[in-house]
C-alpha cells in the first residue's frame, strides 16, 4: 500500500514533468491580479471585462444577516443562467473588493461556497459574468459586530 506522503510526492513529480513538457495550460495557474487589487465594484467589473452590473433574480447570494465574527463569514454565490463564465463574490467595503472568483463552464455547476473576512458592515455581491460580458448580481448587506480585517 502506498503511503499518503508517497502519493503526494508522486503527484508533485508528475505535475513537474507535465509543466516542463508544456502540457499543462497556463490558465490553470493564472488569476486576474487587476481584479483582485481593485478597490471598487466598478473597477472589478472593468478588470474582468464586464459591463455595468444589473440586478437579477437569476443570481443567488447566500450570506448571514449578521456576522458575529468578521474574520470568518460564510458566503455563497449561485446561478442557473446559461452561458456564465465567471462567478464573483465582492465585498464593497473591504480593502480589496473581490474576495473570490470562480471560472464556470458547461461541466461546472455555478454554485460556490467560501468564507471571507469582512472588516466592517458592508454590501456583499454575488456576480455572474456571462460569455457576452453582461454582469448580473444579487446584493445583501451583512452587519459585522466584530471586524475581521484588523478591526
Amino acid at each position: 500500500m502506498i503511503s499518503r506522503r508517497q502519493a503526494v510526492k508522486n503527484s508533485a513529480a508528475v505535475t513537474g514533468m507535465l509543466l516542463a513538457a508544456g502540457m499543462l495550460p497556463q490558465s490553470a495557474f493564472a488569476f486576474n491580479k487587476a481584479a483582485f487589487d481593485a478597490k471598487t465594484v466598478a473597477d472589478v467589473m472593468k478588470a474582468m471585462g464586464a459591463g455595468a452590473p444589473t440586478e437579477s433574480k437569476d443570481v443567488t447570494l447566500t450570506a448571514p444577516d449578521i456576522a458575529e465574527n468578521g474574520a470568518v463569514v460564510p458566503l455563497g454565490a449561485a446561478t442557473s443562467l446559461a452561458g456564465v463564465k465567471h462567478m464573483l463574490i465582492l465585498v464593497e467595503k473591504n480593502p480589496n473588493t473581490m474576495v473570490a472568483s470562480f471560472d464556470v463552464s458547461d461541466a461546472v455547476d455555478a454554485n460556490f461556497l467560501t468564507r471571507a473576512k469582512l472588516g466592517q458592515t458592508s454590501d456583499v455581491y454575488a456576480v455572474a459574468i456571462t460569455n457576452d460580458g453582461k454582469a448580473l448580481y444579487a446584493k445583501k448587506e451583512v452587519k459585522v459586530t466584530l471586524g475581521g480585517c484588523g478591526g
